[in-house]
């Protein structure tokens, strides 16, 4: 192993003094008085030899800071002015200061304000009721050699500021007797910040003809809805966001005014049901694709659906596009195969929704829930005419029926009936395949049968997702000719 190393100042040709200390590096410190120059040699030496290093340099050149110390702030909810006090009096210090962002992200912003006993930085452009963190270190500002050491870290949080950007909003509106109930929703749009540790809604509606009286209540952070009763004048509802420094922006809702008084006349007229038919769409493995013809009146454009559509309360669900935007691939953690999802399209102008289209789908398409029941079979000697049940086709159904397969063939041999198709099944056995592509279709004819001849038949209902494995056949017997 080496002797511990020699120091030699050529300057004044003297030894230093010192101790070393070795841990990852090795160092040692000596008092030079007012000497600024030194010329340092460095040897180290073992049984087998000696090595040596030279360094000449000005001691004020290689200034090496302590650590910042006793870090505070000042704080409003977007700037904070952070000091800190430092040892080195006498040198003109620059300093760097390292912001950790919420989003794990980290700034740096350099400084030189320095006082004799402190010095500081202000940082703004910050959200409010935010928690950043934040250290400094420094160097020498002329003749910078290297950082000193972090100071530690400090976490401080901007103070509340009122909530910024609006609540996104919505409604469901049912007629009832003498008018109408009208369940609002709410939810925090991406650009929405509470800017407060606590959070409530205020929902308030007035009638808009007769400026009447606005009524007003407020709820809890955990909620997101409520049920509200107005009569068939046009009501303008506003939704705010309050925290401990004030309210945001309110969202509003124009509910127009309703005609008509039957319970049917005001549904029809509101929702437009009676002109709108419901356009078929097609799901895909992320989602149900939605388009619409875009119309240059309406600002924006909302499409609403139920996440549940067979349950009450079904989790109404909206989503907001913009003006120019025509379609949109619809999808939620709740969608899932063999459901049927409704979707409504409206234009919004002026914060009054108008229904413009109406679409229904399928995640994916599974075969039909049941087979059709035969009710009735007429036969003569060379044909069979099978008649069933009407066949539900609405949204119970795990697909939309497009149609029946009828299926025949004779006990004992395959099928070449006229007009069919051959369709093999598992086990290899052949059947004669008839395909009716109408699902209101109630009635079928096969003919061309042999007289005095054992068949068997099924009818099948088939979707967009295929139809059920052929499991139970019904059975003739053709009478003689």
């Amino acid at each position: 192993s080496p002797f511990p190393p020699s120091f030699f100042d050529r300057f004044s040709q003297k030894t230093v003094p010192c101790t070393v200390s070795c841990s990852e590096q090795c160092s040692c410190s000596w008092d030079i008085g007012q000497q600024r120059i030194c010329n340092i040699t460095v040897t180290v030496e073992n049984p087998l030899g000696k090595k040596t290093v030279t360094d000449v340099f000005d001691v004020t050149h290689r200034i090496y800071p302590t650590a910042p110390f006793q870090l505070w702030e000042e704080c409003t909810d977007t700037e904070i002015t952070l000091y800190w006090k430092h040892r080195n009096k006498g040198i003109e210090l620059f300093c760097q200061t390292e912001v950790l962002q919420p989003d794990g992200k980290v700034e740096l912003h350099n400084s030189s304000d320095m006082h004799l006993h402190y010095a500081s930085i202000t940082l703004d452009g910050l959200q409010p009721y935010t928690e950043y963190t934040a250290r400094v270190r420094c160097g020498a500002a002329k003749h910078f050699w290297r950082w000193s050491e972090w100071s530690e870290a400090r976490t401080i949080r901007t103070k509340e500021a009122s909530p910024s950007g609006k609540l996104d909003i919505w409604r469901e509106i049912t007629p009832v007797l003498r008018g109408r109930n009208v369940t609002l929703l709410w939810k925090q749009a991406p650009s929405f910040r509470a800017n407060g540790r606590s959070i409530s809604y205020e929902v308030t509606w007035e009638k808009v003809e007769d400026g009447s009286k606005p009524e007003s209540i407020s709820f809890s952070s955990v909620y997101n809805s409520t049920r509200i009763s107005i009569d068939n004048h046009s009501y303008k509802i506003s939704i705010m966001a309050k925290n401990n420094v004030n309210y945001s922006l309110p969202s509003v809702l124009i509910i127009p005014r309703a005609t008509g008084n039957s319970r049917k006349t005001l549904f029809c007229s509101f929702l437009g049901t009676e002109e709108l038919k419901e356009e078929q769409v097609n799901g895909t493995d992320d989602g149900i694709f939605i388009s619409w013809e875009t119309r240059h009146i309406y600002d924006s454009y909302i499409i609403d659906w139920c996440n549940f559509p067979m349950l009450q309360p079904c989790d109404l669900q909206w989503k907001r596009f913009g003006p120019n935007t025509s379609s949109a691939l619809i999808n939620s953690a709740a969608f899932v195969p063999g459901v049927r999802y409704n979707f409504h399209i409206y234009g919004s102008v002026a914060n009054r929704a108008s229904l413009l289209e109406k679409k229904t789908g399928y995640l994916r398409e599974l075969p039909p829930l049941r087979d059709p029941t035969v009710k009735k079979v007429e036969l003569t000697f060379n044909a069979v005419t099978l008649s069933w049940d009407s066949y539900l086709t609405n949204e119970t159904q795990s697909g939309f029926v497009r149609g029946y397969h009828v299926y025949v063939s004779p006990i004992q041999e395959d099928c070449s009936l006229k007009g069919s198709k051959k369709h093999v099944l598992p086990d290899d056995s052949v059947l004669c395949k008839y395909t009716i592509e109408n699902p209101e279709e109630k009635r079928y004819t096969v003919k061309y049968l042999l007289s005095n001849t054992k068949y068997k038949l099924v009818v099948k209902a088939y979707t967009g997702g295929g139809e059920t494995p052929i499991v139970n056949f019904m059975y003739i017997d053709t009478p003689f000719n």
